[in-house]
């Protein structure tokens, strides 16, 4: 009886080929074969056809033996592989067998050709038989290979959906499954809901699938931890009865994945399209995976819960930093929405502030929103969702909007909005209400309890950081006002100064403008501005002092009455010092009088040992005493005074400040000529 073999020959020669088919025929083959000659013919020979050998001559025009293994490399083809040359040498023998050609022949001796293909064909059926046994080997070796990759791969995982994706995969690889999914029991309403999956379409993935856990309990005793179920698309009322009829499943295996005898959830295997009977080493393998998936998700859990504490813990803390950074109300706001938006997962939220002047909720703060509709909304207490919140100072929670029979007095404006869930807390401190905080969310939310004390413990902290807003706003406030208050009176008293003194009225607030301006263009600070503006006014409070007999005297005075007038600024510091209020600004006051060079008085200070303000102030103040009339003189052209400045650059005056006040001369003469 013959026996079938199909040849591929890879010959340029006709002849030799038709004689190596007749020689096979001899030996009693029943030939299927074809003829090639080149690379692209034998591609396309090895697409379309299966075959048993190849026998090819070494050397083609366009193709050759070492050729051919190559392309067999390439596609990964493994057969027997014969050389039939009419001249090759030992060398080219040698390399073509290293090459991986299984045997050579000359042309010559075709009677060895026989024998050669039984001999290689027996040899690639046990090649085949020991890569299918090295295969079975192999898949149990994976196996338990994956028990250990699983646990290894498990342990480092924290992550609850990395776990999940871990657990499907893995299952699937060491059981050889094309698709595992997992689903996972939600203890609060007693449901199971697919986690993840591996091996399904994505589109799977994205709806939503969850059942009550009573539904599978039906089909699965809960003594059970492994149970096979065949045939499932015949199962009326199967938990995913439609899961299996859409994706034509025919066998699942399932397992309950439980932790200190608690349901965690499920591992489903899937068989597509027949039966599949596992082994009960399979069934022990998915025994032990789905313990260990358990305890990898019990930890991934509380590992998440503990993440999402410290997270609110986080939360807290960073409030707590912003209102002790910050006393800006606006700024306070917004880091605490911020902060619920992120934490709550909501798609909104806003502060409404308690107006006790008009009694009204007005928005004050808010992210999220569409449109800028909700920033006009003033309620009265009572009103709406966030009035009632407001005035019974407790939660109000509506899960749908659409759905409510309430009031909600500005349904108008969130038309565009699309809400769905909403949620309002009082926001209280020491007893008082401060306003409202409001989430929400374009999606039906379902929060626990934790979610609702951390939403609790968020609006605590905005009440408190808007009391302390509000407190600083008052005292800062107040703060002004007496700062208003004390620079009246010290107006007053330059005031008084000028009324005393008829013949240097105006002179005060002349000085005073020019040395701020002055300081100005010179790099002094708006801080250090307000005590140099403050010793402007009181630089004469000293001649309080002095009898208006020296004071008011129209002539040249005596030595012992210059000696009275020299007194004024130790009297401005006598008088000054005791007020921490004004001591920032005792400089000009006191030390206007010193010059340059240490001549001045009254301590007779030299260069840079006089404060920098007294220094400014100096130039200034003899400026305007030589413009203006005075009993003892008429008033100098300013062209005379500025050269009489000039001139005293180094001994009267501090020379950069002469320099400075040349250079800015005409912006300086226009406060001159407003305040004359």
């Amino acid at each position: 009886m013959s026996t079938p073999l199909r040849v591929l020959i890879v010959e340029d020669a006709p002849d030799d080929a038709v004689l190596l088919v007749r020689e096979l025929r001899r030996g009693g083959y029943t030939l299927t074969h074809r003829r090639v000659e080149t690379p692209e013919a034998m591609n396309e020979a090895l697409e379309t056809q299966t075959w048993d050998i190849i026998i090819a001559d070494y050397s083609l025009p366009r193709f050759s033996a070492p050729a051919a293994l190559q392309l067999m490399r390439e596609r990964e083809v493994d057969l027997p592989f014969i050389v039939v040359s009419g001249a090759i040498g030992e060398e080219l023998a040698v390399e073509t067998m290293r090459l991986g050609a299984h045997d050579y022949l000359m042309k010559g001796h075709l009677a060895r050709l026989v024998p050669a293909i039984e001999r290689e064909l027996r040899e690639a059926q046990e090649r085949r038989e020991r890569r299918r046994a090295e295969k079975r080997t192999r898949r149990e070796a994976d196996r338990a290979e994956s028990l250990l990759r699983v646990a290894a791969r498990l342990n480092t995982q924290l992550d609850l959906d990395a776990v999940i994706t871990a657990v499907c995969e893995e299952t699937a690889r060491a059981l050889n499954i094309y698709a595992v999914s997992a689903y996972l029991y939600d203890e609060q309403h007693d449901t199971l809901y697919l986690a993840g999956a591996y091996g399904l379409p994505p589109t799977f993935m994205e709806c939503p699938h969850s059942f009550p856990r009573a539904s599978y309990d039906q089909y699965v005793p809960r003594e059970d931890l492994v149970i096979v179920l065949p045939e499932v698309h015949s199962i009326a009322g199967l938990f995913n009865g439609d899961l299996a009829e859409r994706l034509n499943i025919h066998t699942m295996a399932l397992a309950r994945m439980v932790r200190k005898g608690q349901l965690v959830g499920i591992l489903n295997l899937m068989i597509f399209g027949e039966e599949h009977l596992f082994t009960e080493n399979e069934l022990a393998l998915l025994r032990g995976l789905a313990d260990q998936a358990a305890m990898a998700i019990a930890n991934a859990r509380l590992f998440e819960e503990s993440e999402r504490r410290l997270k609110h813990l986080q939360a807290l803390r960073n409030i707590d930093m912003t209102i002790t950074s910050s006393l800006d109300l606006g700024v306070i706001l917004t880091a605490i929405i911020d902060q619920i938006m992120q934490l709550l997962h909501v798609d909104a939220a806003c502060v409404l502030l308690y107006n006790p002047q008009s009694s009204m909720l007005e928005y004050a703060s808010g992210h999220g929103f569409r449109s800028r509709a909700l920033q006009h909304t003033r309620l009265h207490m009572g009103e709406g969702y966030a009035g009632s919140a407001a005035l019974e100072r407790q939660l109000v929670s509506i899960p749908n909007l659409n759905l409510s029979t309430g009031d909600f007095a500005r349904a108008p404006l969130l038309t565009e909005e699309e809400f769905v869930a909403y949620y309002a807390v009082s926001l209280t401190a020491k007893g008082e209400i401060k306003g409202v905080l409001e989430l929400f969310h374009r999606a039906p939310l379902d929060p626990d309890q934790e979610w609702i004390d951390f939403l609790e413990a968020l609006a605590g902290q905005a009440a408190i950081a808007i009391d302390n807003a509000e407190l600083f706003n008052s005292l800062q406030q107040s703060k002004n006002e007496l700062t208003l208050a004390y620079d009246a009176t010290l107006e007053g008293w330059s005031h008084a100064l000028d009324l005393r003194d008829k013949e240097t009225e105006g002179h005060t607030q002349r000085v005073t403008e020019m040395t701020v301006r002055l300081a100005q263009l010179m790099g002094v600070n708006d801080a250090d501005l307000v005590h140099i503006r403050r010793g402007a006014l009181l630089h004469d409070i000293g001649k309080m002092g002095i009898p208006d007999g020296v004071l008011l005297k129209p002539g040249p005075l005596t030595e012992e009455e210059w000696a009275i007038m020299r007194m004024h600024p130790v009297y401005a510091y006598q008088w000054l010092a005791p007020i921490s209020f004004l001591r920032p600004a005792l400089d000009i006051p006191y030390c206007h009088h010193e010059k340059w060079d240490g001549t001045g008085y009254p301590h007779g200070l030299r260069g840079e040992q006089i404060p920098f303000a007294a220094r400014i102030f100096a130039l200034i103040d003899v400026w305007d005493a030589l413009c203006s009339d005075r009993p003892y003189h008429a008033a100098w052209p300013r062209d005379k005074v500025l050269e009489y400045v000039r001139s005293l650059a180094g001994t009267h005056f501090d020379p950069q400040v002469v320099e400075v006040f040349l250079k800015h001369f005409p912006q300086l003469m226009k406060i001159d000529d407003r305040r004359r």
